[in-house]
């Protein structure tokens, strides 16, 4: 199953103690790249949440954040230390009389002394286990929707490989008329000079210029390798970095090919076949 990079989930729950919800970002990247983004209640299952992550993706960069909204009963419950908050004022009115100009103070700097005012937090562990089957699910919608755009992305290739492979039996056929065209000109030169020129010389010239422009092989690499690139295509593993090989491969080839034209038609072609390479690499780069 190929997929690809982009996508986009979010699940949501509503517990007893409040909303539960993720949410998940991909984009393409070289390796599995990941950032969480959990709230503090929760840190405790940051790192099987990472493993999650890691048994579902293989590539790409993901962004993960998990949301929680609390029920209006399991909200931080705030208390004040009357006694110590007692003492700070006692003590600031003795430290007053000890000042000529003493400075005013104010319920808010008492609340700010460590252990004035307390919070009480509602312990949330039980939702871990809720949270992390929340995460699986929100994972399972991930990796549809990267395998529906992968399904597209794997359309498109292919449908580039056709239009490459289309050229090959085009350049291939051409080369001998062009050949031809070409002892047909050196002929048409020589008359013109009046240059007598012995035949078996004029055909090994022109065989040394045939030789230059053989591009079978080339051809039959190109054909090679739009094969494998239909064989990775049908695997179900992550298959982009392969790929990405081939592309480069097949770039190699369609830039010998390039070099060794000296006709117009090939010459085309040849373009042709680099604008449709580039266009199939810039969408593996989204490929698993």
């Amino acid at each position: 199953m190929i997929c690809s990079m982009t996508a986009y989930a979010r699940c949501e729950r509503q517990e007893k103690a409040g909303l539960l919800a993720w949410e998940l970002r991909s984009v393409n990247h070289r390796y599995l790249e990941m950032s969480l983004r959990i709230p503090d209640e929760f840190r405790g299952l940051e790192n099987q949440a990472r493993d999650a992550v890691k048994s579902a993706l293989r590539r790409g960069k993901l962004d993960a954040t998990l949301r929680f909204e609390p029920a209006p009963e399991m909200r931080p419950a705030l208390s004040v230390d009357h006694e110590l908050a007692a003492r700070l004022v006692q003590i600031s009115r003795e430290v007053d009389g000890l000042l000529f100009n003493s400075a005013a103070v104010n319920s808010l700097d008492i609340l700010r002394w460590p252990g004035v005012l307390q919070v009480t937090r509602p312990d949330l562990e039980p939702l871990h286990a809720h949270a992390l089957a929340l995460l699986q699910e929100t994972l399972e919608d991930l990796v549809k929707s990267r395998a529906r755009e992968g399904a597209q992305l794997r359309d498109v290739v292919l449908q580039r490989c056709d239009a490459l492979e289309a050229f090959l039996p085009v350049v291939r056929q051409n080369l001998p008329a062009v050949l031809e065209g070409y002892r047909q000109r050196l002929h048409k030169r020589l008359a013109e000079l009046d240059v007598g020129v012995d035949a078996g010389r004029l055909e090994q010239e022109v065989a040394l210029v045939g030789q230059r422009m053989d591009v079978d092989e080339e051809l039959d690499r190109l054909a090679m390798h739009l094969g494998e690139v239909r064989r990775v295509l049908a695997q179900d593993e992550a298959v982009g970095r392969r790929l990405d090989f081939l592309m480069q491969e097949l770039n190699r080839e369609a830039n010998t090919l390039a070099s060794k034209s000296v006709d117009g038609e090939v010459t085309r072609a040849s373009v042709e076949m680099k604008v449709l390479i580039e266009q199939m690499r810039e969408q593996i780069q989204n490929i698993e």
